[in-house]
C-alpha cells in the first residue's frame, strides 16, 4: 500500500527512492540469508503522513513452520504499546471528572494495602503510577539488586557528564572529586570482598510466563500488592507493569465498567476494530506466531503464556494500522488547539489539547530507557526539541513507546510537524509521521529504526 504525498511510484519493489531504501534497512536487520531457524521470522511496518497511511507491508513470516507471510493485517502482541492505550481510559476518566490523579489509590482500590517506606507512611496516586515512580517493583523481586543497578547507572551517567564538562573545558587530565569520589567507592566494595548482585533481564523472570488465568484486575492485585516498595514514591524512577494492573483496577472503580469492557469501547470509538486483549481460546484472525532463539541460536516457538494478569500494561493484540490510528488520535488531539483560530469548522480531538500537552510533557526524575535523551511523561517516552549549536544536530521533538513481550516486540513513534501560528493556514491535523513496527521475536529494539524511518519520510515530504 503505497500512497499519496508525493511518493507514488516509490512504493514496494518499483526500485530506488527513499521507501525502497528504508524497506531494505529493515529487511537486512531482520533477516539473515540463512535457515529459517537461524533467521528472523517477521515483521510489519506501518507508516503514515498527515494522517493518511502510506506504507504498510509484511516481511518474513508470521507462521514459520506453515509459511504463512506477514502481511499488513498480522497481528501480534504489543506489549507495553498497552500502557499507552491505558492511558487514553484514565485521561478519559479525568476528563469527566470521575478520577483524580492525585489522591491516594485507595480511594478507588481498598484492597491495596496503605504502604510505609522506611518506617514511612507513604501515598501512591494514579499520577505517580502512571510515570512510573510509585515505588513499585517490576518483575525483579530483589531489592537489592535493583537498587544496586540504580546506583550503577547514577554513577555512570555522572561519569559520562564530568568527562564530557571536562572535555569542554580542557581538563581531561585533571583528578576531579568525582574521580575521587568513584575510587573510594570501588575500594570500599573490594575491602569488602564483596560485587553487586547482577540484575536478571525481564526474560530471566518467571513472572513473565504466567499460565494462570486471573478473572479480573483486583484479583491480579495478589501478585505484588504486599510486596514492600522499592523507594519512595515520587524519589526515583522504576518501570512497573505492575503499576499498570493497579491502574486497570483504578479505571474499573472510576468508570464502574470492567476494564476489558471500558477499552473495547475505547477501541470501537477510534476505529480500531483488530485490537483485542490477548486469550489462548478464541479464534483471532491472522494472529501470527511467536519465536525466540533457544541458547544454541535457533529459533524455538516461544512457550504458553497467559497475560490477564497485565491487561494494562502488557496484554493487547494489534496490527500497525490500528496503531497508526490510534497515533493519529493522538497527534490531532495535540494539535487541533493551534488551529482553531484558523478553521472553527474543526471536529474536537478525543482528548482535549491541554489534556495531550499534560501527557506528552517529560515527568522529572523518570527515564526513558529506548532514548536516552528523552523522559518519560504520562505512559509514553518524550524526547523535546533540541538544538545546542547553529548549523549542528537538531534533536525533533517526538513522543513513542516500545513493547517487548514473550515472542514479541513493538513500537508505535509520533513525529509531529514543527508548526507555528504562520504555518498552519490552509492546512488541518494532524500534521506529522506516525511509525508502527510489530514483530514476533522478543528483544528487538525498534524505536531508533522507526525514528530513522519517520525522519526519513519527514525529509522526503519537505523536499
Amino acid at each position: 500500500r503505497w500512497a499519496g504525498h508525493g511518493w507514488r511510484g516509490r512504493g514496494p519493489g518499483s526500485g530506488g527512492g527513499a521507501l525502497e531504501g528504508l524497506r531494505g534497512v529493515i529487511w537486512a536487520f531482520f533477516s539473515r540469508p540463512l535457515t529459517d531457524e537461524v533467521g528472523a521470522p517477521g515483521i510489519v511496518v506501518g507508516v503514515s503522513v498527515d494522517g493518511k497511511e502510506v506504507w504498510s507491508e509484511g516481511l518474513g513470516y508470521a507462521d514459520v513452520e506453515n509459511r504463512v507471510p506477514c502481511k499488513p493485517e498480522t497481528v501480534m502482541r504489543i506489549a507495553s504499546i498497552s500502557k499507552s492505550l491505558t492511558m487514553v481510559a484514565l485521561a478519559k476518566l479525568w476528563e469527566a471528572g470521575k478520577l483524580d490523579l492525585d489522591i491516594p489509590v485507595q480511594h478507588y482500590v481498598p484492597e491495596f494495602p496503605e504502604k510505609e517506606y522506611e518506617g514511612e507512611k507513604v501515598s501512591v496516586t494514579t499520577r505517580l503510577l502512571i510515570s512510573h515512580l510509585s515505588g513499585i517493583r517490576h518483575y525483579e523481586k530483589d531489592i537489592k539488586k535493583v537498587k544496586e543497578e540504580k546506583a550503577y547507572k547514577a554513577l555512570k551517567m555522572m561519569k559520562e557528564t564530568v568527562a564530557f564538562e571536562q572535555e569542554k573545558e580542557g581538563k581531561s587530565n585533571e583528578k576531579n572529586d568525582f574521580t575521587k569520589f568513584k575510587t573510594e567507592q570501588e575500594n570500599e566494595a573490594k575491602s569488602r570482598n564483596s560485587k553487586p548482585g547482577k540484575k536478571k533481564n525481564d526474560f530471566e523472570q518467571g513472572e513473565l510466563y504466567l499460565r494462570e488465568k486471573f478473572e479480573n484486575s483486583i484479583e491480579s492485585l495478589r501478585l505484588f500488592k504486599n510486596d514492600p516498595l522499592f523507594f519512595k514514591p515520587g524519589s526515583q524512577f522504576l518501570y512497573s507493569t505492575f503499576g499498570y494492573t493497579l491502574l486497570a483496577a483504578i479505571v474499573e472503580r472510576a468508570s464502574g465498567y470492567k476494564y476489558l469492557d471500558y477499552m473495547q469501547k475505547i477501541f470501537q470509538d477510534l476505529d480500531m476494530l483488530t485490537t483485542v486483549q490477548e486469550e489462548n481460546e478464541p479464534v483471532i484472525y491472522n494472529r501470527a506466531r511467536f519465536y525466540v532463539y533457544n541458547k544454541k541460536k535457533r529459533l524455538v516457538n516461544t512457550p504458553y503464556v497467559d497475560n490477564s494478569y497485565k491487561w494494562a500494561g502488557g496484554g493487547f493484540l494489534s496490527t500497525v494500522g490500528d496503531l497508526l490510528k490510534f497515533g493519529n488520535a493522538m497527534l490531532y488531539g495535540y494539535q487541533v488547539g493551534l488551529f482553531k483560530n484558523s478553521n472553527e469548522n474543526l471536529l474536537p480531538g478525543y482528548l482535549k489539547p491541554e489534556t495531550m500537552v499534560m501527557m506528552w510533557t517529560p515527568v522529572p526524575n523518570t527515564e526513558m530507557s529506548w532514548d536516552k535523551e528523552g523522559k518519560y511523561a504520562m505512559a509514553w517516552g518524550v524526547v523535546e526539541k533540541k538544538q545546542t549549536y547553529g548549523s549542528c544536530r537538531k534533536q525533533r521533538h517526538y513522543a513513542s513507546h516500545t513493547g517487548g513481550a514473550v515472542g514479541a516486540s513493538s513500537v508505535l513513534l509520533v513525529l509531529p510537524e514543527e508548526l507555528d501560528t504562520e504555518t498552519i493556514n490552509n492546512k488541518v491535523p494532524p500534521r506529522g509521521i506516525i511509525v508502527s513496527i510489530i514483530c514476533n521475536m522478543q528483544s528487538v529494539g525498534l524505536n531508533s529504526t522507526a525514528l530513522k524511518i519517520a525522519l526519513e519520510f519527514d525529509k522526503d515530504r519537505s523536499d
